[in-house]
């Protein structure tokens, strides 16, 4: 039994046009034609289509949709498995920001500053104090240092709340990028070193490209980032080190 592409359409929740565009760039060719050139759909085709609706939820552009279902030794259940975990994580980073936003709404209303317990939640057992003198050392005459620490010394226990939970969703999507095997200079993964960079300087100081080079650079060379990185995903750091210089060389400063 087959469908027509209209009853696809309505099925699906897509246009027909989506679908013609899909045979176009042979992301999805139907199994059977009428003998008047009509498409049909047959049960393979439909689970193929779940599969690219699933994929495009998760932000994964066309092109590399395509790769990730042709790529050997993959049938639906592993891209079922795949795409569970990575809605998971989607609806857990969800829940993180939600969360978040509650707290900077009644951080803002009430003013409190940092208390333990608060300082324990952002930070766990790292003292940021710690490393002071090695940072001052590396970076402390440079002007992206003092406007770091200016806007460090304004975030209320909300934004550090907010900053972290952004840290942790970029994460997870690096991560996610790497295991479902997209290359470091793909667009979805340089979409990711953009936001990494922007992420930068919402909260630290003004990261233009080539800052961001340098300081994809030492998630490799310094081996205290290398770990920090790679606990999630082994090679994560050199991944990400990867897809900040492509995505530098795709937006030049």
């Amino acid at each position: 039994m087959s469908l027509s592409v209209g009853q696809v359409a309505t099925l699906a929740g897509i246009t027909v046009r989506t679908l013609h565009h899909y045979d176009e760039i042979a992301l999805l060719t139907p199994g059977e034609r009428t003998h008047t050139g009509h498409r049909r759909y047959t049960d393979a085709d439909l689970i193929r289509l779940q599969q690219i609706l699933l994929y495009r939820e998760l932000g994964f552009p066309l092109d590399e949709i395509a790769v990730i279902l042709d790529a050997p030794h993959t049938d639906e259940l592993t891209h079922l498995r795949r795409q569970h975990e990575l809605l998971t994580r989607q609806a857990r980073r969800l829940n993180e920001v939600i969360n978040a936003v509650e707290r900077a709404l009644d951080a803002h209303t009430l003013q409190i500053p940092l208390t333990p317990d608060e300082r324990f939640e952002i930070f766990g057992t790292f003292r940021p104090e710690d490393h002071t003198p090695e940072v001052e050392r590396r970076w402390g005459a440079t002007p992206q240092y003092a406007e770091s620490r200016r806007r460090v010394a304004t975030h209320t226990p909300a934004d550090w709340l907010q900053l972290k939970a952004e840290a942790a969703a970029l994460v997870d999507d690096l991560t996610a990028a790497l295991k479902a095997g997209l290359p470091a200079d793909s667009d979805h993964t340089m979409d990711l070193a953009e936001r990494h960079r922007g992420h930068i300087s919402r909260w630290f100081y003004p990261c233009t490209p080539d800052l961001h080079q340098g300081l994809g650079d030492l998630y490799v060379t310094d081996p205290r980032f290398t770990a920090t990185f790679d606990r999630h995903a082994p090679g994560l750091a050199a991944y990400l080190r990867l897809a900040i210089h492509a995505n530098a060389t795709r937006r030049p400063a």
